[in-house]
């Protein structure tokens, strides 16, 4: 029933199919254990009581964990990259690239699909984040797997994304989807640094702003600060999904 659903919402080859549903299952089992809900629930409590968001305990613990956006959200933000014809999108958080693959394969279809309509060159990428080493490893083994209808539109960048998405060389003017899948003290971060790029109307994605509303304080603070230009909903999935869009005033575009 899963893939038959992902086959409705989702334009990929069978293999991509397959290769989705096994690391969905996989993602799935981790989140569901009792050893990751203890810990969120401890990682909350400690924000509460003694306002530590994250630190280096942390980061051990979720070193070999997919974090993986599920798959039903997934579906989501590739179907709005398709209809808002996102060619230039940044994942903040990539893990191990599964939400990677849909933004990879709705670049790739939205930038043909504009090249056979035009006939001219058009360009488009994803910009993937993820400070992990080994992390990053297992996200381009997976691309791999997944094929050049995938791995070719993927620029990742590895490293603390407070640094890496500053650099300009590569990074496209006009970004037409943020997708914030991080710790929670990196979304405002990500969120500011990419702000100036954002293309009037662009979408930003963030995860679990149902479940981990406390620790995403300051980033909805800054989506609902009118002077910002975002107008933002939270999407009932599990745990949250908040979708914004940018609609900067005239005299700032």
């Amino acid at each position: 029933m899963a893939l038959f659903t992902s086959s409705q919402a989702l334009e990929a080859s069978p293999t991509i199919h397959k290769l989705l549903a096994r690391l969905h299952a996989e993602s799935e089992a981790q989140e569901t254990s009792w050893s990751q809900k203890i810990f969120y629930v401890k990682r909350l409590f400690r924000n509460y009581l003694w306002g530590v968001n994250w630190n280096a305990a942390s980061d051990d613990h979720m070193r070999t964990k997919f974090v993986a956006l599920e798959q039903d959200k997934c579906q989501l933000v590739y179907l709005l990259a398709r209809a808002f014809n996102a060619k230039n999108i940044v994942e903040a958080g990539t893990s191990f690239g599964v939400s990677t693959i849909y933004l990879a394969l709705a670049v790739g279809q939205n930038v043909q699909r504009a090249k056979a309509l035009t006939g001219e060159p058009v360009f488009g990428k994803v910009v993937a984040t993820e400070k992990e080493p080994s992390k990053a490893v297992r996200a381009r083994e997976h691309w791999k797997e997944a094929g050049p209808e995938v791995e070719d539109w993927i620029e990742l960048r590895e490293g603390d994304l407070r640094e890496t998405l500053t650099v300009e060389e590569g990074l496209p003017g006009q970004i037409d989807m943020l997708l914030l899948d991080i710790w929670t003290p990196l979304a405002l971060p990500a969120l500011e640094i990419i702000r100036p790029r954002l293309s009037a109307g662009a979408l930003v994605v963030t995860d679990n702003t149902i479940g981990a509303r406390p620790l995403y304080k300051d980033l909805l603070d800054y989506l609902h600060d009118p002077a910002n230009g975002f107008k933002t909903t939270t999407v009932p999935y599990s745990k949250g999904l908040e979708v914004s869009v940018y609609l900067p005033s005239i005299s700032d575009c």
